[in-house]
């Protein structure tokens, strides 16, 4: 009998608090939105389940940037993938190797042009971290921790916010694949808003041809350039062309599936969980979380409009027939390739199918994977 009390006693029925209970709400409402939405079901679910865990009383599966461990003490299972994989920075750029090997980045080479467009469409993640730092007084590592997510990219969020404001994780990374997952709801208003329909009906010219020489030489100079002019951004984009090296040199085949399969795959289980087991009740329901939800919106919306702004811009100065859709600008968020899509189906239906522009907001959309980790590091080099 003192057993069996001894064994009540221990059960987490009895620790179940108010912010628990929320906390299970917001874990299903994830898991749902990714299975029967489809919702970035990839990281979602692992997410929403992780947090869910995290919230079981006495289960020691949580992870914390500040947990330290005494002598003796049991380390939760999701904080030796925290310490292991986030702590020292290593997940996130495994990530951004898979990424390489599976992004194509001819229509980026076939146009350079759409280079602006990808870097113009971070104007989001800037304005976003100003209005964190001055309108709601965070401090300057946390504003850039949430100005990232207008980039829509989630490694490259939580890469950052693990550096600079580790006790955002939870928070920044939900609100990023959110927003990623979001694309088809937020861009087409404010494409429709942003746009006439003349411009809607360009129709960009076909792309010139790539040849394998270039396509090997970009990301062998990407790599390099970048790196020198930001080291900071290094990791990120070191791993991201080197993953496309082996996509486009044509004789590591099996390398580059590994990259874009099997180990992405099983980078993006343990990266989903340990984000979720970050979303403990004490530190996820705050005010600070629903402030970061908004500002991301708001990045994310700022860094849409500016691709499309900066387009119609750039068509001041070129002649008729060289004249870009300025929807595809949309695209300069890095939520590859779900953003270009979003493009093609609105530019599509808008103009009844006459005009088809995928390849061409593919341009930007790679570009903005570019563009996301060149801004983190700006911030780490400012502020880290």
């Amino acid at each position: 009998m003192d057993a069996l009390i001894e064994l009540l006693q221990s059960a987490g029925f009895r620790h179940i608090e108010w912010r628990n209970a929320v906390m299970f709400f917001i874990a299903g409402v994830l898991i749902f939105l990714a299975v029967k939405k489809n919702y970035e079901p990839l990281l979602l679910i692992p997410i929403g389940f992780g947090a869910m865990l995290s919230n079981l009383p006495e289960a020691a599966m949580t992870a914390s940037s500040e947990f330290v461990a005494d002598p003796g003490e049991r380390v939760p299972l999701f904080q030796l993938i925290y310490d292991a994989g986030i702590r020292t920075e290593l997940l996130p750029p495994i990530i951004f190797m898979g990424v390489g090997a599976l992004t194509d980045f001819r229509p980026l080479l076939s146009r350079p042009l759409t280079l602006i467009l990808g870097a113009s469409a971070q104007i989001g993640i800037f304005m976003a971290a100003l209005g964190a730092y001055y309108v709601f007084g965070f401090s300057a590592q946390e504003a850039a921790s949430i100005g990232i997510i207008g980039g829509a990219d989630g490694p490259t969020s939580i890469f950052l916010t693990a550096i600079m404001a580790p006790h955002l994780l939870g928070a920044v990374a939900v609100a990023a694949y959110s927003y990623m997952a979001l694309v088809p709801v937020i861009q087409p208003p404010i494409m429709r808003l942003l746009t006439t329909k003349k411009e809607r009906e360009i129709d960009m010219s076909q792309e010139r041809h790539v040849s394998q020489t270039a396509v090997i030489i970009f990301p062998v100079s990407v790599a390099v350039v970048v790196s020198l002019a930001i080291p900071a951004a290094a990791p990120l984009i070191g791993m991201l062309m080197f993953g496309n090296l082996l996509r486009e040199s044509g004789v590591t085949d099996r390398l580059s599936r590994t990259a874009g399969g099997a180990l992405i795959n099983i980078v993006t289980i343990f990266l989903g969980l340990v984000i979720g087991a970050t979303m403990d009740g004490d530190s996820f329901l705050r005010a600070q979380t629903v402030f970061i939800m908004i500002l991301g919106a708001v990045a994310f919306a700022l860094s849409t409009a500016g691709g499309i702004l900066f387009a119609k811009l750039i068509n001041l100065f070129l002649p008729r027939g060289r004249r870009i859709n300025p929807c595809v600008g949309a695209a300069g968020v890095s939520a590859v390739p779900m953003a270009a899509r979003v493009v093609q189906q609105f530019v599509s239906t808008q103009t009844g199918g006459r005009v088809n522009p995928l390849m061409s907001a593919m341009g930007p959309n790679v570009a903005g994977v570019i563009g996301s980790a060149v801004a983190a590091g700006v911030f780490l080099a400012l502020l880290g």
